[in-house]
């Protein structure tokens, strides 16, 4: 038996003369996770692309069980065993569960007729496999969560019987609950000798998962290690090529008067009856399982979505916000949670997408100023590290990291008192987290108000000084940056009321 199943040697690749990977190796173990890291631009996700068939290299040796991968597309690849789950998941939305999975594949009668009761019942067995036991074979993609979508992208990699699956960031929209589900999956497939490469930003799963370890950075190969033994901090640095001192920088800020008040909103059966308060120079942290409401809250509170019921009070003078222009008008920013399909113009420049929603202030007569507009976008590329070439490149073309840069200095243009940030580093490097919690830190320390919705335990634990804890659409507790524990939490988060408040009335 090989050693490796996968041995991908020197590779090299090259876009518009500019290289993106310089001699990379990477060497995968049948029946082992290997976790490849980088930063954002590191060059993982092309040396995967260059896997699968998606696009080809300028010289190098690829070998999957000891025979060689040359030229091949990406049908050819799948047939011969490797499956990729990627972060951007692209389903069929008006088709089923079971169509989605087994695309092109689906079981036909005599007469060549899809035979839906066959497909239903391989995706059944399927999920039995798997022990999912949430989805529906019958039920339409559009109908499902972004975390329930993950889900069937999963079974739909295993459905093909590949010998290697890539995961690209497979847990991003996953709760605890199914992250743990995943990687019980993982390791079932282990076992029966099937190898997986995982590609994740978050530490805490990779030291749960992985074996090995493979570190990327400006697109060359640093080190290949077990992961037993290898230290946090050294991982950090051997990404970003440098020591990050503090993930979460949070700095002492003079918390002032109430900015925004919520009283009694509801919205259909999203949440009902919340809520809160939130002050200057505070950072408010809302966290909570997937579909707690979390968002749609903070989307209602932006005009995105019409209440109920409910009042909104800034500075204690109640408002009435029925658009994202009212919000706007009224000092109030919202960072959305996907970035991709609900914040920024992605065939657009870098310079549009910053000033889209405050062009009036960048007007001379009835013309922009852009001379003042370059200004302005120069300062934002400045204060975040924004890397890229010229204020004309298309938004798309940008990291995850940089493009949420861009994202956060759209917003900081309008001139926010109150900056609501959801989800604000998912998907991102490591680097790139650092730079934004140091700035979402400072921000507080002018005065802003600062509301922040996050799935990641540290990152609400590590920035917040209050957290309110949200179950199916009520807030059950919120505690103090003191009194803040993941066990805290998580029995708020799973519906326990909370008997002794800290730092602010639940309700």
């Amino acid at each position: 038996m090989d050693k490796y199943i996968l041995e991908m040697r020197c590779i090299n690749k090259s876009f518009s003369g500019v290289r993106v990977l310089k001699g990379v190796t990477l060497n995968v173990k049948p029946g082992t996770v290997h976790a490849l890291l980088g930063e954002n631009g590191a060059g993982k996700s092309t040396l995967m692309k260059i896997l699968i068939g998606m696009y080809s290299m300028d010289s190098g040796e690829i070998y999957f069980q000891g025979e060689p991968l040359e030229n091949s597309t990406m049908r050819q690849v799948l047939k011969q065993g490797i499956s990729m789950i990627y972060q951007e998941l692209t389903p069929l939305l008006n088709m089923s569960i079971a169509e989605n999975i087994y695309l092109g594949r689906e079981p036909r009668d005599k007469f060549h007729f899809l035979n839906y009761k066959k497909l239903y019942e391989n995706t059944k067995v399927l999920f039995k496999y798997l022990n999912i036991t949430n989805l529906n074979p019958e039920e339409k993609i559009k109908n499902l969560t972004v975390a329930k979508m993950q889900l069937v992208e999963i079974a739909k990699a295993i459905s093909y019987q590949s010998k290697l699956i890539i995961m690209d960031e497979p847990t991003s929209s996953l709760t605890e609950v199914e992250c743990e589900h995943l990687f019980e999956i993982v390791d079932m497939l282990k076992a029966q000798g099937i190898a997986f490469i995982f590609i994740s930003h978050k530490l805490d799963e990779i030291y749960r998962i992985a074996d090995e370890v493979t570190v990327l950075r400006d697109g060359e190969h640093i080190v290949t290690r077990e992961i037993k033994g290898l230290d946090r901090n050294s991982i950090v640095s051997m990404m970003v090529g440098r020591e990050v001192k503090q993930l979460f920088p949070k700095e002492n800020a003079e918390i002032g008067e109430v900015a925004i008040r919520v009283e009694n909103m509801s919205r259909n059966k999203e949440f009902c009856n919340v809520c809160f308060e939130a002050r200057k120079g505070e950072i408010v942290g809302f966290s909570g399982l997937v579909g707690a409401g979390r968002s749609e809250l903070m989307e209602t509170i932006f005009g995105y979505r019409k209440a109920s019921s409910g009042d909104i009070y800034i500075n204690e003078k109640r408002v009435q916000i029925k658009s994202p222009a009212d919000a706007i008008a009224n000092k109030i920013a919202l960072l959305t949670e996907d970035r991709k399909r609900t914040g920024l113009f992605l065939s657009l420049s870098i310079k549009d997408n910053m000033i889209m929603p405050s062009m009036k202030y960048y007007k001379k007569g009835p013309f922009l100023d852009h001379k003042k507009i370059i200004s302005a976008c120069q300062e934002q590329k400045t204060k975040f590290s924004l890397k890229a070439n010229s204020f004309k490149e298309t938004v798309n073309n940008l990291s995850g990291g940089n493009q949420q840069k861009v994202l956060v200095s759209r917003w900081l243009l309008t001139e926010p008192e109150i900056i609501i940030l959801d989800e604000p580093t998912r998907g991102i490097d490591i680097g790139a987290k650092s730079d934004i919690h140091r700035f979402v830190s400072r921000l507080a320390a002018q005065g802003k108000c600062i509301i922040m919705i996050s799935s990641e335990l540290p990152e609400v634990m590590g920035m917040s000084d209050r957290i309110y804890v949200m179950h199916e659409g009520r807030i059950t507790g919120c505690i103090s940056r003191e009194e803040a524990t993941q066990e805290n939490i998580m029995r708020l988060a799973t519906g326990e009321k909370q008997v002794k408040q800290g730092g602010a009335d639940s309700e």
